[in-house]
């Protein structure tokens, strides 16, 4: 294998890479060439302008994580951020508060509207982003591709008793940052997506793959709002490579974010084997060819095997790189001829 494409949201996505990339760079992963490159195409239907700024969340997290830039412990925005900017515009009152920009992560989100101002299209904005965090890295080669160069945004509907219809539409970024996904979220609306085309070179990095991973992240508004885009669910579907996917769901939850929120409210079973046939076998008419769920969910395997996919329960933490290298390399495992 010297192609590998994944179809990558935020934290999970980009934490799977990093294990991905660190079994690559040691050998570890069976049937992968030393020389083997990773594009990964990334979700942006969680973009929201703030402030006057083109904010990328999933683009920047897989940017900066890749780049060794990321904060480790908050999973998304700039290692060693300040807040003065923020912290200025709330004595201003200038709104929204709830959604914060470091000092250092604005530098990125004024060089993306500046650009995207002059005409350019977010992939090759991000092409120019990646000359800095990318580029110079040691290792596999890693190309970062927007799903699409359109304008896509994800709202959520959510319960309001005081409005006229008793609910209300929110973006998804209020939803998650200011609501915490505290709140049902009774519909996801993903704006834009069915008239949006794919970005330069998404298809082709599909088509000519030799592995297709979904990764452990968003089944609802990461990776399904990336297979939402016309075509690319198509091209996913009658790939050549084999495609393999491994369980955002633990135990019966998700680790982290709120995939338990949004998979409820598209009424899909928040369990290892509901993800798994949510997305469905290329066999019957999905997406997939196997699929990997964690140790604790090994009572749901035969319930997946029964609908056409081939699946195997191993560790699924990401606790570190050595850990999730191998949770790559039993997901080739399970598909690799």
């Amino acid at each position: 294998m010297r192609n590998i494409t994944v179809l990558s949201g935020g934290m999970g996505g980009a934490r799977f890479l990093q294990g991905l990339l660190h079994g690559i760079a040691r050998g570890s992963l069976p049937g992968v060439s030393p020389d083997a490159a990773v594009t990964v195409v990334a979700n942006t239907a969680d973009d929201i302008w703030v402030h006057g700024l083109k904010v990328c969340p999933d683009l920047d997290t897989v940017m900066y994580t890749l780049g060794d830039g990321i904060d480790p412990e908050r999973g998304w925005g700039r290692r060693e951020e300040t807040w003065s900017v923020r912290t200025e515009l709330a004595a201003y009152g200038v709104e929204p508060t709830w959604f914060g920009l470091g000092d250092r992560d604005v530098a990125t989100h004024l060089v993306r509207t500046q650009m995207l101002d002059a005409g350019y299209p977010l992939s090759q904005v991000t092409e120019a982003l990646c000359r800095r965090w990318l580029e110079p890295l040691e290792g596999p080669p890693v190309r970062l591709l927007p799903m699409t160069d359109d304008r896509v945004e994800t709202h959520v509907a959510i319960a309001d008793p005081d409005s006229p219809s008793g609910r209300r539409v929110v973006h998804f970024q209020e939803y998650w940052v200011r609501l915490r996904a505290q709140v049902p979220a009774e519909t996801v609306v993903v704006v834009g997506l069915e008239e949006s085309t794919p970005g330069p070179g998404v298809i082709d990095a599909i088509t000519d793959a030799d592995l297709v991973v979904l990764p452990p992240s968003n089944p609802v508004v990461s990776v399904g709002t990336i297979l939402g885009v016309p075509r690319v669910r198509e091209a996913v579907a009658a790939t050549r490579a084999p495609v393999v996917g491994l369980s955002p769901i633990v135990g019966g939850t998700h680790v982290r974010g709120m995939a338990e929120q949004m998979l409820t409210s598209i009424g899909v079973e928040v369990s290892a084997a509901g993800v798994g046939l949510h997305y469905g076998a290329r066999a019957e008419g999905g997406v997939l060819d196997g699929w990997l769920v964690d140790e604790r969910d090994a009572d749901q395997v035969p319930a997946l095997t029964g609908a056409g996919l081939a699946c195997r329960a191993v560790p699924l933490m990401m606790t570190d790189p050595d850990a999730t290298a191998a949770m790559a390399a039993a997901a080739i495992r399970l598909v690799a001829g």
